[in-house]
């Protein structure tokens, strides 16, 4: 027996860390994530749980965050449906908005989504002057008499006015900020260390929780 109680020991020990790991890990409502009310449905298409992200191609904190998302979305589970959503508080936010859109239904998203974002951050262009984008987007190779075209159509400004609707209908405060299952609200803002820098990888930890919660209906 006493050949076997440094052996328990070590393995309470290790479970004891392991479990206060697991507790610390939870999210902390009204702190590190906050309840939608009311909650919003998920589209009938989508099988497991929606995740969105509203964000701004001119919100710094996007450009920031952009890199992290791209790689929690290369290991997301498996029951995610993740989507962009420009955030529109104001007719100022529409014409960017109007190129997520324009690019999503020109197929190029894949492409320029990143190279949007660079435009506006590193090379200061404004892209919301038409003439500035219209140049920019030829130099990309774009057609810009279809891009012109496309951004002023139906299809996009009718996804514009879905966006704003629900950028008011999910409470959004700012950009960026993440939905998960129409029911919790998650962003960097959220999860900022003492130091004032955003802890990444706990944001990345909530936002997995809260995918679990949603599944199991939990508040």
């Amino acid at each position: 027996m006493k050949q076997l109680r440094p052996t328990l020991l070590a393995a309470l020990t290790i479970l004891g860390f392991v479990l206060a790991t697991a507790v610390a890990a939870k999210p902390v409502p009204d702190k590190e994530y906050k309840l939608i009310d009311p909650a919003q449905p998920q589209p009938a298409t989508v099988k497991g749980v929606e995740v969105l992200e509203f964000f701004n191609y001119a919100c710094p904190h996007c450009y920031e965050f952009e890199p992290n998302l791209k790689t929690w979305l290369k290991n997301k589970p498996k029951n995610v449906e993740f989507r962009y959503v420009p955030a529109i508080f104001n007719e100022r936010m529409i014409p960017l908005a109007k190129i997520y859109y324009t690019l999503e239904e020109m197929g190029s998203l894949e492409k320029l989504h990143d190279k949007v974002y660079y435009a506006i951050h590193q090379q200061q262009l404004n892209l919301t002057d038409r003439a500035i984008l219209l140049k920019w987007m030829g130099d990309q190779g774009v057609d810009t008499k279809k891009f012109e075209a496309t951004f002023d159509s139906f299809s996009v400004n009718n996804k514009v006015q879905r966006a704003a609707l629900m950028t008011r209908n999910y409470h959004i405060p700012g950009t960026p900020y993440l939905i998960i299952g129409g029911r919790y609200m998650t962003g960097p803002s959220m999860s900022v260390r003492a130091d004032g820098n955003v802890d990444h990888a706990r944001l990345m930890q909530i936002l997995n929780e809260l995918i679990d919660m949603s599944q199991s209906g939990a508040r």
